[in-house]
């Protein structure tokens, strides 16, 4: 069974986590400018509530930005529960 929605992904317990993957502008380097390193866990039944049990899992991530910096470059992680066994 592949989960594709974030109602299913609600209903099965998972967990969703996000990073901000901004680097540095000019480079690893670079002084000029530091590397946002915000990661947070989302609210899985915010995310039902704002925006449907149909929105596809694929397309969470660019709708996003991040909270500390403000970009759109966010790398979605989901955590399935550690019980894997789903009731058919």
């Amino acid at each position: 069974m592949a989960v594709e929605t974030i109602g299913e992904a609600f209903s099965l317990g998972w967990r969703v986590t996000i990073r901000c993957i901004y680097g540095r502008a000019d480079g690893a380097h670079s002084k000029s400018s530091r590397e946002c390193t915000y990661r947070g866990e989302l609210d899985m039944e915010t995310l039902v509530c704002t925006r449907g049990r149909g929105f596809p899992l694929s397309l969470l991530g660019s709708r996003l930005r991040c909270p500390r910096c403000g970009s759109p470059n966010i790398a979605v992680m989901f955590q399935p529960p550690a019980n894997t066994a789903v009731a058919r």
